[in-house]
């Protein structure tokens, strides 16, 4: 069965499982290809679209609405936190300055107000525009902090010597996972299956290059626990 809701509501959404614990969760950070490739979601650059990047299109505010209404500072923050750009206090800057004359409502005029800014790309190829646009789906979407509630509350939906799997994509999400499951593991009551990421071999990533950034890590709940 299929049921709507983010990682952040899951709790909530425990009554209407079919069964009320299960022996593997895995959990899948990223946003998917569709998503990607839908120029109207707005989560690309590669193809202008509206400047939307929500996970659920029927509720919250976009990207573009966001962007309008954000303050300078806490934009910076947003985009140097969330996008780990060391360009950000300049991005934010632009940003704030072009909507006083008109709102940005489109990817490509996102991408391009980034380029003017930072115009090279880094030695790794990456678009200048890629950090940010992270960073505000984040935001928009409120990613890391559903990620959180998850970590927090993913207990009852093991069974006894059920595993728990997570597979991130970044480094903002990996660094909480790791984090979390190295705190269960001390405390006794799991088993850290993954001492190191793992991540996809050069086979997987030919036929998926989407895959290069992907890191998979493993919890079991040891049998005999209560939740």
């Amino acid at each position: 069965m299929l049921l709507r809701g983010s990682f952040g509501e899951f709790s909530s959404l425990r009554p209407s499982l079919p069964v009320p614990a299960f022996d593997l969760v895995l959990a899948d950070l990223g946003v998917s290809s569709p998503q990607l490739d839908e120029a109207r979601r707005g989560f690309s650059f590669r193809r202008d679209g509206p400047l939307d990047m929500r996970m659920d299109p029927s509720r919250g505010e976009s990207a573009a609405d966001y962007l309008q209404r954000i303050e300078v500072g806490e934009l910076a923050r947003v985009i140097a936190e969330y996008g780990e750009e060391r360009h950000a206090r300049r991005i934010a800057a632009e940003i704030v300055r072009v909507r006083g004359g008109r709102p940005i409502r489109t990817t490509h005029e996102l991408a391009e107000l980034v380029r003017r800014v930072i115009p090279r790309r880094s030695a790794d190829g990456i678009d200048p525009a890629t950090r940010t646009f992270q960073a505000i789906r984040i935001a928009v979407n409120g990613e890391l902090a559903a990620l959180d509630h998850w970590l927090a509350h993913f207990d009852p939906f093991l069974r006894p010597g059920g595993r728990f799997a997570v597979i991130s994509y970044h480094s903002l999400e990996d660094r909480r996972v790791k984090t979390a499951f190295r705190s269960r593991a001390d405390e006794g009551d799991h088993e850290l299956l993954t001492p190191r990421a793992v991540r996809p071999g050069e086979e997987e990533i030919a036929r998926n290059p989407r895959a290069r950034s992907a890191r998979l890590r493993v919890l079991r709940r040891l049998a005999g626990r209560a939740a």
